[in-house]
């Protein structure tokens, strides 16, 4: 099969020179200084002619080299980039609230900021994106950025908190010794930015992009591990909003990508206010 392929490249190649080369046949016997012979070879963008003036004469030839212009799409594609950051939220929780302290139906009764807090080291967020675009709109200077992909939220509560479900209330539990306690939340993610790229003649350019995002939640989860269970897992909404709204930027320093997200407003439908963060390095090639 590969020596088919091969040949199949050969022929291919044979052909494509034989239409690319076009010369003007001189009249037989005759010797005019005039009359001129010219073969036109492209390779690429670039065209080759050479000119033979005097057939009595091989050291007469001229030889002129064009280079096509082509023109580039507005259009660039760049797939599989890789976010690897950190996740964390600004609480704005009003934790006097009866939404929150109620013993019957508060989000969590005898709770407050200090029991929220998150581990910063481990509390990452991964976002992998299919595919992200650039649509030139002036110059390769303005540009119209976006794509598709999933946003990974993993928040490591520093306390013993606990999710209960039916209805969703959040508990204290001294009760064990926890090795690991965890909230993931991940969306699938459409992200639209206007991007301003000041060096647009350089694969790696040097500017910033600022716009929005808009995310459905997908999966979401509470993983535990303690001294005497082992490890455990639930899955439940938690009352988490299923659109994550949030505004989005980026800066460019030549191979360095550092990009940042802040939501507009909790992540959870009632009880806490809670509005979740992101930043680190994106693995990108614009």
């Amino acid at each position: 099969m590969k020596q088919v392929i091969i040949l199949l490249i050969g022929i291919s190649m044979c052909l494509t020179g034989l239409a690319q080369t076009d010369s003007t046949a001189r009249t037989p016997g005759t010797k005019d200084s005039t009359v001129t012979e010219s073969d036109t070879i492209r390779v690429g963008g670039m065209i080759i002619i050479k000119k033979r003036r005097n057939y009595d004469d091989d050291n007469n030839n001229e030889a002129k080299t064009y280079h096509r212009n082509t023109k580039s799409s507005r259009v660039k594609t760049n797939w599989g980039i890789v976010d690897l950051g950190f996740a964390n939220y600004n609480d704005q929780t009003d934790y006097k609230s009866s939404a929150v302290q109620s013993p019957a139906d508060g989000f969590a009764p005898g709770l407050g900021k200090d029991q929220f807090k998150l581990r910063p080291g481990k509390s990452v967020n991964v976002n992998i994106w299919a595919f992200m675009q650039k649509l030139n709109i002036a110059k390769g200077i303005v540009n119209l950025k976006y794509g598709l992909g999933v946003e990974l939220n993993n928040y490591h509560y520093k306390e013993p908190i606990l999710y209960r479900t039916s209805p969703t209330q959040v508990v204290l539990d001294n009760s064990r010794n926890y090795t690991k306690n965890k909230l993931a939340a991940d969306y699938v993610t459409i992200p639209v930015m206007l991007n301003f790229n000041f060096t647009p003649h350089r694969k790696h350019g040097y500017g910033f992009s600022v716009g929005a995002s808009a995310g459905y939640l997908y999966s979401s989860r509470q993983k535990t591990i303690t001294n005497t269970d082992g490890k455990q897992k639930e899955h439940d909404d938690f009352d988490l909003k299923p659109w994550k709204l949030s505004y989005i930027a980026e800066l460019g320093l030549g191979p360095v990508k550092i990009y940042a997200s802040y939501a507009a407003v909790s992540m959870f439908d009632k009880g806490l206010d809670q509005r979740p963060y992101n930043f680190g390095l994106r693995l990108s090639n614009f």
